[in-house]
């Protein structure tokens, strides 16, 4: 008898930790689509998180959100003509505007065509329109409604782009990635 009580114990104890481990599995991958990136606070939680990862050194950034009705500010931090499908935008940029970076995260409306933006984003963004310095690499891509867009050096975009990726769990649609040909005539006399 002690013995069948001990074997149906065992049982009941492995059904218990295979029930339990199917539950927190279920709850980990519930974690990963419940990411929310719906409002302007959660995007800005977002890149400061990508930015407190510590795998690249960036200048001093200031991270602010822009009022979408503004289609002069819209089209420079994101190249996108028109605001039409555009809800939410966040930007970060350096405080001293002659160092070349910009990160822009958009939320576009449910209805919105995401590939169709992020291919005008990436056909119109203006890589040279610091002052003095220019993007070197652009990176697009998008999370389910949210469009991700960075442009700098490649020691700077490319690690924050690739946390991006990190933070969404590589759940992301299709790259853009451009790199800016840096020609410069000379005078004759250099």
């Amino acid at each position: 008898m002690k013995k069948t009580a001990i074997i149906i114990i065992a049982i009941l104890a492995i059904i218990v930790i295979i029930v339990a481990g199917i539950i927190f599995v279920k709850s980990k991958d519930g974690e990963n689509k419940e990411l929310k990136l719906q409002t302007a606070e959660e995007m800005q939680n977002m890149i400061n998180t990508i930015y407190s990862s510590g795998k690249v050194e960036l200048p001093e950034l200031e991270t602010a959100v822009i009022d979408v009705s503004d289609e002069m500010q819209l089209a420079t931090f994101t190249g996108l003509k028109s605001n039409e499908n555009v809800e939410e935008l966040v930007v970060s940029v350096p405080f001293m505007s002659s160092q070349a970076y910009s990160l822009a995260v958009v939320k576009v409306n449910e209805k919105a065509n995401v590939e169709q933006m992020k291919q005008e984003m990436f056909d119109n963004i203006d890589m040279r329109r610091w002052i003095c310095v220019s993007a070197e690499k652009l990176y697009i891509t998008n999370y389910e409604n949210i469009i991700f867009l960075v442009m700098s050096s490649e020691e700077w975009a490319k690690p924050v782009y690739n946390e991006f990726k990190n933070f969404v769990g590589n759940d992301i649609g299709k790259e853009l990635e451009k790199s800016e040909e840096l020609d410069f005539d000379l005078p004759p006399e250099l």
